[in-house]
Protein backbone atom coordinates (compact mmCIF):
# COMPACT_ATOMS: atom_id res chain seq x y z
CA UNK A 1 0.00 0.00 0.00
CA UNK A 2 1.15 3.49 -1.45
CA UNK A 3 1.85 6.50 1.68
CA UNK A 4 -1.03 8.74 0.76
CA UNK A 5 -1.90 11.67 1.90
CA UNK A 6 -5.78 12.71 2.24
CA UNK A 7 -7.75 15.01 4.37
CA UNK A 8 -10.95 14.45 6.07
CA UNK A 9 -13.53 16.28 8.24
CA UNK A 10 -13.48 15.58 11.95
CA UNK A 11 -16.33 12.89 13.19
CA UNK A 12 -18.94 14.25 15.13
CA UNK A 13 -18.30 15.29 18.30
CA UNK A 14 -20.25 17.25 21.37
CA UNK A 15 -20.11 21.02 21.01
CA UNK A 16 -17.89 22.57 22.49
CA UNK A 17 -17.55 26.65 22.16
CA UNK A 18 -13.73 27.90 21.76
CA UNK A 19 -12.75 30.99 22.78
CA UNK A 20 -11.74 34.09 20.20
CA UNK A 21 -8.19 33.52 22.04
CA UNK A 22 -7.71 30.40 21.55
CA UNK A 23 -8.25 30.81 17.81
CA UNK A 24 -6.02 33.29 17.40
CA UNK A 25 -3.52 31.51 19.25
CA UNK A 26 -3.90 28.45 16.93
CA UNK A 27 -3.62 30.56 13.95
CA UNK A 28 -0.46 32.20 14.56
CA UNK A 29 0.98 29.03 16.13
CA UNK A 30 -0.08 27.05 12.80
CA UNK A 31 1.56 30.02 10.96
CA UNK A 32 4.69 29.44 13.18
CA UNK A 33 5.29 25.31 12.49
CA UNK A 34 4.01 26.26 8.89
CA UNK A 35 7.51 28.42 7.91
CA UNK A 36 10.70 27.39 7.77
CA UNK A 37 11.32 24.07 7.19
CA UNK A 38 10.74 22.16 10.87
CA UNK A 39 11.95 18.49 9.23
CA UNK A 40 15.05 20.06 9.11
CA UNK A 41 15.21 19.58 12.86
CA UNK A 42 12.40 16.76 13.31
CA UNK A 43 15.08 14.39 11.16
CA UNK A 44 17.74 14.24 14.14
CA UNK A 45 14.90 13.84 16.71
CA UNK A 46 14.76 10.27 15.55
CA UNK A 47 15.81 8.45 18.26
CA UNK A 48 13.34 9.87 20.38
CA UNK A 49 10.86 8.34 17.97
CA UNK A 50 12.40 4.75 18.46
CA UNK A 51 12.85 5.17 21.76
CA UNK A 52 9.08 5.37 22.58
CA UNK A 53 7.95 2.67 20.42
CA UNK A 54 10.34 0.31 22.30
CA UNK A 55 8.40 2.15 26.13
CA UNK A 56 5.29 1.06 24.66
CA UNK A 57 6.31 -2.05 23.85
CA UNK A 58 4.78 -1.93 20.33
CA UNK A 59 3.61 -5.18 18.99
CA UNK A 60 3.37 -5.93 15.07
CA UNK A 61 -0.19 -5.57 13.50
CA UNK A 62 -1.61 -2.91 16.44
CA UNK A 63 -3.29 0.49 14.96
CA UNK A 64 -1.13 3.45 15.65
CA UNK A 65 -2.11 7.12 15.48
CA UNK A 66 0.67 10.01 15.07
CA UNK A 67 -0.78 13.01 16.45
CA UNK A 68 1.15 16.77 15.51
CA UNK A 69 3.42 14.01 13.66
CA UNK A 70 5.57 16.83 12.08
CA UNK A 71 7.50 14.64 9.41
CA UNK A 72 6.93 11.36 10.59
CA UNK A 73 9.15 10.84 13.40
CA UNK A 74 7.40 8.12 15.48
CA UNK A 75 5.13 7.00 12.46
CA UNK A 76 8.08 5.78 10.72
CA UNK A 77 9.41 3.95 13.98
CA UNK A 78 5.89 2.94 14.26
CA UNK A 79 5.50 1.78 10.89
CA UNK A 80 9.02 -0.01 10.96
CA UNK A 81 7.59 -2.59 13.79
CA UNK A 82 4.79 -3.62 11.13
CA UNK A 83 2.30 -1.43 12.63
CA UNK A 84 -0.79 -0.07 11.09
CA UNK A 85 0.14 3.63 11.03
CA UNK A 86 -1.94 6.49 10.35
CA UNK A 87 0.04 9.99 10.61
CA UNK A 88 -1.77 13.50 11.24
CA UNK A 89 -0.72 17.30 11.78
CA UNK A 90 -2.02 20.26 10.27
CA UNK A 91 0.47 21.08 8.43
CA UNK A 92 0.46 19.56 4.96
CA UNK A 93 3.58 20.30 4.24
CA UNK A 94 5.06 18.57 6.99
CA UNK A 95 3.31 15.48 6.46
CA UNK A 96 4.41 15.54 2.55
CA UNK A 97 7.81 15.41 4.12
CA UNK A 98 7.13 12.14 6.02
CA UNK A 99 4.88 10.60 2.85
CA UNK A 100 8.83 11.11 1.07
CA UNK A 101 10.63 9.53 4.09
CA UNK A 102 7.78 6.56 3.85
CA UNK A 103 8.13 6.02 0.29
CA UNK A 104 12.22 5.94 0.33
CA UNK A 105 11.77 3.43 3.13
CA UNK A 106 8.54 1.32 0.98
CA UNK A 107 6.31 2.08 4.50
CA UNK A 108 2.75 1.67 4.09
CA UNK A 109 2.03 4.87 6.08
CA UNK A 110 -1.40 6.86 5.70
CA UNK A 111 -1.29 10.38 6.04
CA UNK A 112 -4.02 12.94 7.09
CA UNK A 113 -4.16 16.36 7.82
CA UNK A 114 -5.90 16.86 10.75
CA UNK A 115 -5.91 19.24 14.00
CA UNK A 116 -5.08 18.02 17.15
CA UNK A 117 -7.70 19.02 18.74
CA UNK A 118 -10.90 18.26 16.29
CA UNK A 119 -9.25 14.54 15.15
CA UNK A 120 -11.21 12.71 12.13
CA UNK A 121 -11.77 9.56 13.59
CA UNK A 122 -14.44 7.67 15.64
CA UNK A 123 -14.17 6.68 19.40
CA UNK A 124 -11.62 4.05 20.01
CA UNK A 125 -10.68 3.66 16.82
CA UNK A 126 -6.81 2.52 17.41
CA UNK A 127 -4.59 0.24 19.87
CA UNK A 128 -2.22 3.27 20.73
CA UNK A 129 -1.84 7.16 19.93
CA UNK A 130 1.51 8.46 20.19
CA UNK A 131 3.13 12.01 19.76
CA UNK A 132 6.41 13.34 20.18
CA UNK A 133 7.05 16.80 20.66
CA UNK A 134 3.96 17.81 19.00
CA UNK A 135 0.55 17.97 20.94
CA UNK A 136 2.38 19.90 24.01
CA UNK A 137 1.99 23.07 21.69
CA UNK A 138 -1.53 22.66 21.08
CA UNK A 139 -3.34 26.11 22.45
CA UNK A 140 -6.30 24.15 24.00
CA UNK A 141 -4.56 21.89 26.02
CA UNK A 142 -7.77 20.19 27.59
CA UNK A 143 -9.17 19.68 24.29
CA UNK A 144 -6.29 18.30 23.32
CA UNK A 145 -5.91 15.74 26.08
CA UNK A 146 -9.35 14.36 25.59
CA UNK A 147 -9.63 13.52 22.09
CA UNK A 148 -6.13 11.66 22.64
CA UNK A 149 -8.38 9.89 25.17
CA UNK A 150 -11.48 9.90 22.80
CA UNK A 151 -10.01 7.79 19.93
CA UNK A 152 -7.68 5.84 21.76
CA UNK A 153 -9.50 2.20 22.70
CA UNK A 154 -10.16 1.08 26.11
CA UNK A 155 -7.09 -0.78 27.77
CA UNK A 156 -4.75 0.98 24.89
CA UNK A 157 -2.19 2.81 25.69
CA UNK A 158 -1.38 7.22 24.61
CA UNK A 159 2.47 7.22 24.56
CA UNK A 160 4.38 11.01 24.41
CA UNK A 161 7.53 13.03 24.19
CA UNK A 162 7.06 16.60 26.35
CA UNK A 163 10.08 18.73 26.36
CA UNK A 164 10.50 19.54 30.24
CA UNK A 165 10.47 23.24 31.72
CA UNK A 166 13.90 23.61 33.23
CA UNK A 167 15.64 21.08 29.88
CA UNK A 168 17.35 23.04 27.08
CA UNK A 169 14.58 23.54 25.21
CA UNK A 170 11.85 23.96 27.57
CA UNK A 171 14.88 26.72 28.80
CA UNK A 172 15.24 28.23 24.97
CA UNK A 173 10.79 28.64 25.04
CA UNK A 174 11.63 30.56 28.08
CA UNK A 175 14.14 32.30 26.72
CA UNK A 176 11.92 33.59 23.46
CA UNK A 177 8.91 34.42 25.55
CA UNK A 178 11.19 37.46 27.11
CA UNK A 179 11.15 39.23 23.66
CA UNK A 180 8.13 38.12 22.40
CA UNK A 181 5.38 37.41 25.33
CA UNK A 182 2.64 34.72 25.64
CA UNK A 183 -0.87 36.46 25.51
CA UNK A 184 -2.06 35.86 29.11
CA UNK A 185 -4.63 33.31 28.34
CA UNK A 186 -2.07 31.14 26.94
CA UNK A 187 -1.10 28.22 29.15
CA UNK A 188 2.50 27.25 28.29
CA UNK A 189 3.62 24.21 26.52
CA UNK A 190 6.37 23.34 28.98
CA UNK A 191 3.32 22.24 31.26
CA UNK A 192 3.11 19.25 29.27
CA UNK A 193 6.45 18.29 30.58
CA UNK A 194 5.48 17.70 34.17
CA UNK A 195 3.72 15.06 35.97
CA UNK A 196 1.18 16.88 37.54
CA UNK A 197 -0.07 18.99 34.19
CA UNK A 198 -0.19 15.45 32.74
CA UNK A 199 -2.43 14.00 35.67
CA UNK A 200 -4.63 16.73 35.79
CA UNK A 201 -5.05 15.89 31.75
CA UNK A 202 -4.94 12.57 31.73
CA UNK A 203 -5.91 11.28 35.22
CA UNK A 204 -9.61 10.99 34.86
CA UNK A 205 -9.57 9.01 31.46
CA UNK A 206 -6.44 6.73 32.70
CA UNK A 207 -5.57 3.07 34.54
CA UNK A 208 -1.93 4.16 34.73
CA UNK A 209 0.11 6.51 33.67
CA UNK A 210 4.24 5.87 33.53
CA UNK A 211 6.59 8.95 33.26
CA UNK A 212 10.33 8.50 32.29
CA UNK A 213 13.36 11.76 32.94
CA UNK A 214 15.08 11.02 29.80
CA UNK A 215 17.47 13.31 27.39
CA UNK A 216 18.19 13.76 23.62
CA UNK A 217 21.54 15.33 22.97
CA UNK A 218 21.76 18.22 20.00
CA UNK A 219 24.63 17.92 18.16
CA UNK A 220 25.57 20.22 15.99
CA UNK A 221 28.91 21.67 14.52
CA UNK A 222 29.14 24.75 16.80
CA UNK A 223 26.50 26.86 18.84
CA UNK A 224 26.88 29.01 15.74
CA UNK A 225 25.61 26.35 13.61
CA UNK A 226 22.50 25.47 16.21
CA UNK A 227 21.53 29.48 15.99
CA UNK A 228 21.78 29.45 12.43
CA UNK A 229 19.57 25.88 11.89
CA UNK A 230 16.77 27.13 14.22
CA UNK A 231 17.10 30.53 13.04
CA UNK A 232 16.28 29.61 9.73
CA UNK A 233 13.99 26.68 9.96
CA UNK A 234 12.47 25.96 13.25
CA UNK A 235 9.39 28.21 13.00
CA UNK A 236 8.86 29.57 16.66
CA UNK A 237 12.68 30.73 16.66
CA UNK A 238 12.23 31.94 13.23
CA UNK A 239 9.32 34.33 13.76
CA UNK A 240 10.70 35.21 17.02
CA UNK A 241 13.60 36.77 14.96
CA UNK A 242 11.39 38.39 12.50
CA UNK A 243 9.29 40.15 14.97
CA UNK A 244 12.23 41.83 16.69
CA UNK A 245 14.13 44.67 15.05
CA UNK A 246 18.35 44.42 14.93
CA UNK A 247 18.90 45.12 18.34
CA UNK A 248 16.48 43.24 19.83
CA UNK A 249 17.49 40.13 17.34
CA UNK A 250 21.68 40.85 18.49
CA UNK A 251 20.37 40.78 22.15
CA UNK A 252 18.29 37.38 21.39
CA UNK A 253 21.31 35.97 19.63
CA UNK A 254 23.14 36.33 22.61
CA UNK A 255 21.01 35.02 24.72
CA UNK A 256 20.66 32.00 22.91
CA UNK A 257 24.76 31.76 22.62
CA UNK A 258 24.60 31.90 26.62
CA UNK A 259 22.39 29.36 27.01
CA UNK A 260 24.22 27.07 24.59
CA UNK A 261 27.50 27.55 26.61
CA UNK A 262 26.33 27.12 29.74
CA UNK A 263 24.60 23.37 28.75
CA UNK A 264 27.13 22.25 26.42
CA UNK A 265 29.18 19.65 27.55
CA UNK A 266 31.57 19.25 24.12
CA UNK A 267 35.17 20.13 25.13
CA UNK A 268 35.79 20.69 21.03
CA UNK A 269 34.45 23.48 19.21
CA UNK A 270 31.26 21.40 18.28
CA UNK A 271 27.88 21.91 20.07
CA UNK A 272 26.68 18.53 22.23
CA UNK A 273 23.96 19.63 24.58
CA UNK A 274 21.62 17.79 26.42
CA UNK A 275 18.18 18.75 26.50
CA UNK A 276 15.43 16.85 28.88
CA UNK A 277 12.01 15.14 28.20
CA UNK A 278 9.77 13.28 29.61
CA UNK A 279 8.18 10.07 28.03
CA UNK A 280 4.75 9.31 29.40
CA UNK A 281 2.99 6.12 29.31
CA UNK A 282 -0.62 6.24 29.49
CA UNK A 283 -3.05 3.26 29.90
CA UNK A 284 -6.84 4.36 28.76
CA UNK A 285 -9.53 3.27 31.38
Amino acid sequence: MPAALTAEKPAKQAAQTVSPELVAIKARQQAAWSSGDYAVVGTTLQIVGEELCEALDLRAGKKVLDVAAGNGMVSLAAARRWCEVTSTDYVGSLLERGRARAMAEGLPIEFKVADAEALPFADGSFDTVVSTFGVMFTPNQEQAAAELLRVCKSGGQIGLTNWTPDGFIGQLFKTLGQYLPPPPTAQSPRLWGTRARLTELFGSGATWIKTEPREFKFRYRSAEHFVDVFRTYYGPTLKAFSALDVPQQIRLEKDLYDLIGHMNTADDKTMVVPSEYLEIVIVKR
